[in-house]
């Protein structure tokens, strides 16, 4: 099965195979006591080629695996050892900077040296999205102006480190992430920042150009404080929980200058930095100085104030982190009562505190947005509640505000962004972490269940698929993972032999999932192992809902050349409209109760009427736009003057499908704007406005191509400009988290912003 991981290697056929897997292991056992060269962890010499450096590895993987070695408690962080060495030393790029740099040139990640995302590649995502503002080198091996920059992005990267993210994407490694950015020449350097376009480098690529370009992207306020407003500046920011962060200038001394300022801006998510003369006057400081004002904090408060003595940015972000308040310490009598009405964030520790802790303070800042607390649970402590958990180890989970037992635990990597956009999607999603208490193996609903081990890249692949799916499928199908490395009696129970294995219980019904590891391919899947029969019946169907079914017999031609296109079709159809199939030859009187005479029959059963498909083209979009045709419409169309008074002059959000009749994009767009209109009901309204009969109202849009979609954001008391905030997406589900993003980032102008109308 593609992109698992057996957990049984095939038996050897020769002692000569059996030896020496022992030898490797004998050897490495040597080593690891020595010390950790990569090129010895793999047996091989420094002149190997890569496909020696592939066939060690993969005699060393027969033996070290973690599974194999159940009695050893380092084998996990062996395995991963062994491992990282092989991903270093197999690409070419690496593998140059690590004989040069030695392993210490690859680890450094914090504040994003000149790192490939080679085995990062599932995180790229969560990074750009994460809220931090990262800059990123796509390049391709064999390019020579790629390797002339090297050493210069490696300066820009140590010279920004800490106020903003820099990374780089090997895009010979990461070709099809590379095509989906756009990026057609190397090296192509651009700006990411959550839910904006990506700003593309065009200017000349040295250190100073890098710097000032990436500077102009830090938006952190630099407030300036004078005699007038320092006292409600300070105070307003107390009573939100942010400290001050001040540099004193004198004509005495020296203070902050302003691109260090900006610098600490961006590295001190939202922490305030003022400065101007008559403050040491207000402050009674005669020399120039920079302090630390956390909430409450006074002049006259021994202990309350830090003060700094030096104007290197990173000695003083270093200094400000280390005295910021912990996260808050829940215990084992708070934890549940905490827990009940909120969504938490918890990072799960064992007395001395992980050395990312510090960088832990700012995910407050990062998720407040997000309507998401931050605490801690020391296990040393309170370890009865963490064995509840089944936590065993540092870790971060997410509790979602309905129990205990309804979390989710991140197994991604430990760093600041990865844990900000798993926690995001975690608490959009409605994925489990399962043990003996809350397995499903006697629920009446169905569940999909992935029996995974965290030290396995394909299931850590699938988590986020997992969670996308489990949004399409709200109310329909729980989600739950269970940790095999921990529950071994339970997957032993089901014969899981590798990893990930994905199983759907449905009562007494059990499949595994066979297909692509996938938000698409899981949707796919359990959409046609629905009991149709059971849940189509006119005693279980409920009221409201509206199925499409593809009646057809395993033996008709036009059946089978029917159904990769029906499961295309279930998949676009995803959260509109239920969809399934029933086989007639072994359902064959349900079907002659349905007066099914022929096959495939095509059927749309809307409430307690039903209709029958007799149209040309059995695609997946011909089928998809004839089923939402019987829906109720969710958008409404547009005249000049409800434009003008709707939309410019009104109090709602608005997304726009600019359209002519006889454009065949619009025709083919219309459904899924219609799709879109429905994702958006309740949060911002949908129009219509018909190019060809109102052409002078688009013309003063600026529109110049059909279809256009737009998105008119109400501002408060500011109206609309005519031409809105173009949407560059004809697929709805990107529509809708781009106009969701903008309105997160309204969200602090829109507080008395009233409820979208109806209609």
């Amino acid at each position: 099965m593609a992109h698992r991981i057996a957990l049984r290697a095939q038996h050897p056929r020769s002692i000569w195979l059996t030896v020496l897997p022992m030898l490797l292991t004998v050897l490495l056992v040597a080593v690891w006591a020595e010390g950790q060269d990569y090129y010895e962890l793999l047996g091989v010499s420094r002149e190997a080629t890569t496909k020696e450096i592939r066939r060690a590895f993969k005699q060393l993987a027969l033996t070290m695996h973690p599974d194999k070695n159940p009695g050893d408690p380092s084998a996990h962080e062996k395995f991963l050892q062994v491992n990282r060495a092989y991903e270093v030393l197999k690409d070419e790029d690496l593998r140059k900077k690590y004989d040069k740099y030695g392993e210490k040139g690859l680890d450094e990640q914090q504040g994003g040296r000149y790192e490939s995302w080679n085995y990062y590649r599932y995180d790229f995502e969560a990074a750009v999205n994460s809220g931090e503002i990262w800059f990123i080198n796509f390049y391709f091996p064999r390019c020579s102006h790629c390797h002339q920059l090297a050493p210069t992005w490696r300066d820009f990267a140590k010279e920004m480190d800490g106020v903003i993210r820099i990374g780089a994407v090997n895009c010979g490694d990461n070709n099809h992430l590379c095509r989906r950015k756009g990026i057609n020449s190397y090296p192509s350097l651009y700006i990411y920042r959550s839910g904006q376009r990506p700003e593309k480098f065009n200017g000349e690529r040295n250190r100073d150009n890098l710097v000032r370009f990436s500077m102009q992207f830090i938006t952190t306020t630099i407030t300036q404080l004078w005699q007038g407003n320092v006292f409600s500046e300070i105070e307003s920011a107390f009573s939100s929980g942010l400290s001050w962060l001040i540099t004193f200038c004198s004509d005495s001394g020296d203070c902050l200058e302003p691109r260090t300022r900006q610098k600490l801006a961006g590295m001190l998510v939202r922490q305030h930095i003022g400065c101007l003369a008559d403050l040491s006057v207000v402050f009674q400081v005669t020399s120039g100085a920079t302090a630390l004002f956390p909430p409450g904090s006074a002049l006259n408060k021994p202990g309350s104030v830090l003060w700094l003595n030096t104007l290197d940015s990173k000695e003083i972000y270093n200094q400000v982190i280390n005295h910021l308040p912990d996260l808050e310490l829940l215990t084992s009598d708070s934890f549940q009562s905490k827990l009940a009405h909120h969504r938490w964030l918890i990072s799960f520790t064992f007395g001395n505190k992980n050395s990312a802790s510090n960088e832990y303070k700012k995910l407050q800042a990062f998720l407040r947005n997000d309507h998401i607390q931050v605490g801690r649970v020391d296990c040393i402590a309170d370890s009865e509640l963490c064995q509840s958990l089944y936590i065993h180890k540092p870790c971060m989970a997410v509790f979602k505000g309905l129990g205990i037992h309804d979390f989710e635990i991140h197994h991604g990597k430990d760093v600041l962004y990865n844990i900000v956009g798993f926690a995001r999607d975690s608490v959009r999603a409605f994925v489990t972490t399962l043990g003996p208490d809350n397995f499903p193996s006697d629920r009446k609903e169905p569940w999909l269940v992935d029996f995974f081990a965290p030290w396995c890249p394909p299931c850590r692949a699938l988590l986020p698929e997992l969670r996308k799916a489990s949004i399409q499928l709200a109310g329909q199908m729980k989600f739950g993972t269970l940790d095999c490395t921990i529950h071994h009696n339970l997957c032993s129970r089901y014969n899981i032999q590798a990893y990930p294995t994905t199983v759907i219980f449905n009562g007494s019904s059990v499949h595994e999932y066979e297909g692509h590891h996938s938000a698409d391919g899981i949707l796919e899947f359990i959409q046609l192992k629905s009991n149709i029969v059971v849940c189509f019946s006119a005693a279980g169907r409920d009221e409201g809902q509206i199925w499409a079914v593809d009646f057809y017999a395993p033996w008709c031609g036009p059946c089978q050349a029917l159904m990769p296109e029906w499961r295309r079709m279930a998949r676009l159809l995803s959260g509109q409209i239920l969809v399934g199939s029933v086989d007639c030859q072994r359902f064959q009187s349900f079907c002659q109760s349905q007066s099914v005479r022929a096959y495939p029959e095509i059927r749309l059963y809307p409430g307690n009427s039903r209709q029958s498909y007799n149209g040309w083209h059995r695609d997946a979009h011909s089928l998809r736009t004839w089923a939402l045709s019987f829906l109720p419409r969710a958008s409404v169309d547009l005249t000049p003057e409800t434009f003008r008074s709707l939309v410019l002059s009104g109090r709602d959000h608005w997304v726009l499908d600019f359209y002519a009749p006889w454009c065949g994009p619009c025709q083919h767009f219309a459904p899924e704007f219609e799709v879109l209109a429905r994702m958006l009901k309740g949060e911002v309204r949908a129009g219509k406005v018909d190019c060809q009969a109102h052409h002078q109202t688009c013309q003063l849009a600026g529109i110049t191509a059909y279809p256009t979609v737009r998105f008119y954001p109400y501002l408060g008391k500011k109206r609309h400009e005519q031409s809105g905030e173009h949407i560059n997406s004809r697929d709805a589900n990107v529509i809708a988290d781009t106009v969701r993003q903008r309105l997160q980032q309204l969200l602090p102008r829109l507080h008395n912003k009233p409820k979208v109308s109806a209609g």
